[in-house]
């Protein structure tokens, strides 16, 4: 499997890069979604860990939906920024094609190759439950914390062959 991950300003130069199968793209509910010919999943949610009046919050359908892309040869991901839920979407994708115990080694990798990486904890925690980590992924996100300050995430190259 061959995750390219970033920023919406960032579709077309992934798009580019390789043939895709698949687009996953998460946005927020108002956000205009890009024009895209490939296949794709839309997803809208806002970048929240924690229920807030008047917004949409990450859920466990959301991701059973990113969780179902597990057997996409080259899947093309992004949110808005490239950091929070496209990062956590790429950690969730790579823990589902991985056997236990790799959720630390995975978690810093992700943080190795994009400095800016802070993936979306509720994703993650919803992850986690559904692929029965025992609590592993969310805490090898919280290990790595918070990325580096910046408007937008590296792009990442990522493959799990």
């Amino acid at each position: 499997m061959r995750l390219l991950v970033g920023p919406i300003t960032a579709v077309d130069r992934l798009l580019a890069r390789a043939s895709v199968d698949h687009v996953l793209t998460l946005l927020s509910p108002d956000a205009d979604a890009p024009s895209i010919a490939a296949p794709r999943t839309l997803l809208r949610f806002n970048d929240i860990v924690e229920p807030r009046a008047g917004l949409v919050a990450p859920s466990a359908a959301d991701v059973a939906a990113i969780l179902a892309l597990a057997g996409t040869a080259t899947l093309l991901i992004h949110c808005h920024a490239g950091v929070s839920r496209s990062t956590a979407a790429a950690y969730i994708l790579a823990c589902a094609v991985r056997p236990p115990g790799r959720e630390a080694s995975l978690a810093k990798h992700l943080r190795a190759v994009c400095p800016e990486a802070t993936p979306n904890a509720l994703m993650v925690a919803l992850a986690d439950a559904a692929l029965a980590r025992d609590g592993a992924m969310r805490a090898a996100i919280a290990d790595i914390g918070r990325g580096v300050d910046a408007c937008e995430g590296t792009m990442i190259d990522w493959r799990l062959d």
